[in-house]
């Protein structure tokens, strides 16, 4: 795409495929009952599947056929990969030749830290997808056979394991009950395993695979990227998933087994950090849960991966920048590291605009609909995030706040900060400087 820069490029390149989504799900032949499905059902949908978030406006099985299902299958795969990384691929297959371009637009759609080594890169990412997927179907496949055919069981094993594998947070079990996702299986020890694992490892970010798969157990050789994702997801999964238990054991765990308890505990932390599923009712919630939710939500994933929100290394820079200024210290370190200033920069204006886009969004859709706040933020949270929780008000939002929505998803997709730099020139900076002058904070 001549003539625009690599943020509008991928802002633009995701917006035709929700566009193409979006033709293809209003056909008759996407839908179950055989009719037109209205542009907006269509176009929500879409862009949920291509922004890997997992919001509904329609029940997945009851409303869409084997086409819609394939359709939304084949958005969340584009969408969880990047629409560049699979482009990118297949020309590597064909043996066409990568320019320094195409090199530095695959560098930005993965947040690669550095020009060489992206095209190797993309050669492991596309055979590791489908062999994390593929395994995952395989387990899952077994499990669902249970209670259906093989038919049926080795589709349901196939869509899970990649919109849990891309964070889609999409799911079938409309065949039982509607948008009821996991829940018949919150004890079930095999699905939810491989569920988080496959949510967890596509969350960690490509180039954490790469560093781990070249370096193996050797740690110290990990780079500081990796260290910093691997030590925040531990931190953040299972500290989430003890909040969690703590509060709702006397709510929606009361009753349980201790094997429900640690699984749903654990599912309810590592699915609200991008994912989508649930396997409790998140409309049960506690306020405290709500608010935990929604803070992880926001955290998200990481860098590089199918996940959104503002990414775990964003949230370590800015704890570091507030000790650092607490210390009283100049430097922030980690890990036997120094982080560049340029990393400070970037996580405050990722905070910043994702902050804004929340409370904006928060306090137009309440002034249009009457919703409990709490409901509103969770909803916002979960759009930003392309997570796809809901407390149950999404079928009842109204045309405009839909649009927030799916606005939303479309930034938590490609990125808040892509998406603003996707309209702004960058101008090259002048040798003139304005006079300094100090100010008072806090």
């Amino acid at each position: 795409m001549k003539g625009l820069s690599r943020t509008q490029t991928i802002a633009l390149g995701f917006f035709i495929i929700i566009c193409i989504g979006t033709f293809l799900l209003m056909l008759p032949i996407a839908s179950r009952d055989g009719s037109f499905t209205g542009f907006q059902e269509a176009l929500f949908t879409a862009t949920s599947a291509t922004c890997v978030t997992g919001l509904v406006v329609v029940d997945t099985y009851q409303h869409w056929n084997m086409f819609g299902q394939v359709v939304i299958l084949c958005l969340i795969q584009i969408g969880g990969l990047g629409f560049v990384t699979m482009g990118m691929f297949f020309s590597i297959f064909l043996k066409r030749k990568i320019g320094l371009r195409d090199r530095n637009l695959i560098q930005e759609s993965l947040n690669g830290l550095q020009l060489g080594g992206v095209v190797r890169l993309v050669k492991r990412i596309v055979p590791w997808t489908l062999l994390f997927e593929g395994i995952g179907a395989a387990i899952l496949t077994l499990r669902f056979l249970k209670r259906m055919g093989p038919g049926d069981a080795l589709w349901y094993g196939i869509f899970h394991a990649v919109s849990a594998f891309c964070n889609g947070g999409f799911d079938l079990m409309g065949r039982y009950e509607e948008y009821s996702s996991l829940v018949s299986y919150y004890d079930d020890i095999a699905v939810n395993v491989v569920i988080m694992l496959l949510i967890i490892i596509g969350g960690i970010g490509f180039i954490v695979w790469d560093d781990v798969a070249t370096h193996k157990w050797h740690v110290k050789r990990y780079l500081l990227h990796t260290k910093i994702v691997l030590a925040t997801t531990m931190i953040l999964t299972f500290g989430g998933a003890l909040l969690f238990f703590l509060f709702e054991r006397g709510n929606l765990l009361y009753g349980m087994d201790a094997t429900g308890q640690i699984l749903s505990s654990l599912f309810g932390s590592v699915t609200a950090r991008t994912a989508g599923f649930n396997t409790v009712d998140v409309g049960g919630y506690s306020q405290a849960t709500r608010l935990l939710t929604v803070v992880l939500m926001f955290i998200g994933g990481s860098p590089g991966s199918t996940a959104g929100g503002i990414k775990t290394t964003t949230l370590v820079v800015l704890l570091l920048t507030v000790i650092a200024n607490l210390r009283n210290k100049q430097d922030l370190n980690i890990f036997g590291r120094r982080l560049d200033e340029e990393s400070v920069k970037r996580a405050s204006t990722v905070f910043l605009i994702n902050l804004f886009l929340a409370i904006f969004s928060v306090t137009a859709i309440c002034a249009l609909q009457p919703f409990a706040m709490d409901d509103v933020l969770f909803e916002v949270g979960s759009a930003i995030g392309t997570v796809g929780m809901t407390t149950g008000i999404t079928r009842e939002l109204s045309a405009v706040s839909r649009l927030i929505i799916i606005l939303l998803m479309y930034c938590g997709r490609i990125g808040s900060m892509s998406f603003a730099l996707s309209f702004l020139e960058r101008k090259k900076s002048v040798a003139v400087r304005l006079p300094k002058e100090r100010i008072t904070i806090g």
